[in-house]
């Protein structure tokens, strides 16, 4: 085994891109794994290998093969409503390709980072702590809360980070995110009904990817919860987002969530406690604003 290699699932998402980009750029052997086209813009300096992971065959011969001492595992289903109204599917990738993970962990001796989420909770009283109850109040939740379960019974080493409402930019992206569709939907003169009545604290793809990095070079056990440190409605970020892009905030409608018909429940009060990240992991303590005004410089650098 590579003591220097890392398997990154979801290689083409918003936070494997990141992953792949930023292990490569610190000396890391990446394998990066996803379906179809690789779709990364950073094309030097690792391998890619097209996986449906959800097949126990293909993903166990893809550990086998790549024999990392870490494998980051970003892909899942997280569309909320879909995950409701596609249950079989949602348990097939959310759950059950953990457990075909964990069983190549355990006969490789690998080291699992998961990424987990805020939904594992109720969310009746916010700011959580690592080992608070967990009570998800929609499917989603209920897949990912097995995924942690199956990971924390079994013996291999592992490092679950919780993240909540996350949000970048890659230039290769087929899916957009909360601050993207706010701000493009300003800037495209469209209104948008925000609801007033969800508290969440937001996470900065890069601060995630960073602290994916953290564990790995500290080999770092246990849960931590990711994301920024105020807690916020979902109504305040959006507004957070158009002050700073400098967008029409009247384009933003208040709504109660009830009127939005949605397919999940969603927990009204999330947020977590960050201080184990920040102390073991090394990252930052930051509110949204200061967040929010990082990415904008990312945007500028790229665009």
């Amino acid at each position: 085994m590579d003591k220097n290699k890392v398997l990154i699932t979801g290689s083409n998402g918003l936070l494997g891109q990141k992953l792949v980009k930023l292990f490569v750029e610190n000396h890391f052997d990446v394998v990066a794994t996803s379906k179809g086209k690789n779709r990364n813009t950073f094309d030097k300096g690792y391998q890619y290998i097209s996986t449906n992971i959800a097949n126990e065959t293909g993903v166990y011969r893809l550990i086998k093969k790549a024999q990392p001492q870490f494998i980051i595992h970003t892909a899942a289903m997280t569309n909320v409503d879909a995950c409701e109204l596609r249950q079989r599917e949602c348990k097939e990738i959310n759950t059950k390709t953990v457990k075909n993970i964990v069983l190549a962990c355990k006969e490789f001796d690998i080291h699992l980072v998961q990424i987990s989420t805020d939904f594992v909770f109720k969310g009746k009283k916010g700011f959580y702590v690592e080992d608070d109850k967990t009570n998800p109040v929609n499917f989603y939740g209920e897949t990912k809360l097995k995924a942690e379960k199956y990971i924390r019974k079994s013996s291999i080493d592992y490092t679950i980070l919780r993240t909540i409402i996350l949000y970048g930019y890659n230039k290769n992206s087929t899916k957009s995110n909360f601050v993207l569709w706010v701000k493009e939907s300003l800037e495209n003169n469209k209104t948008i009904n925000i609801v007033t009545d969800q508290y969440r604290m937001p996470t900065y793809v890069n601060e995630l990817a960073y602290a994916c990095l953290q564990v790995v070079n500290k080999k770092a056990k246990g849960v931590y919860h990711i994301s920024s440190n105020e807690l916020l409605s979902v109504y305040d970020m959006a507004i957070q987002v158009a002050e700073t892009f400098d967008l029409n905030k009247d384009l933003i409608l208040p709504i109660d969530s009830k009127k939005l018909n949605l397919k999940a429940k969603r927990p009204k009060k999330t947020g977590f406690m960050i201080e184990k990240a920040v102390a073991e992991l090394g990252l930052k303590s930051e509110n949204f604003k200061t967040q929010l005004e990082s990415f904008k410089e990312e945007l500028m650098r790229e665009s």
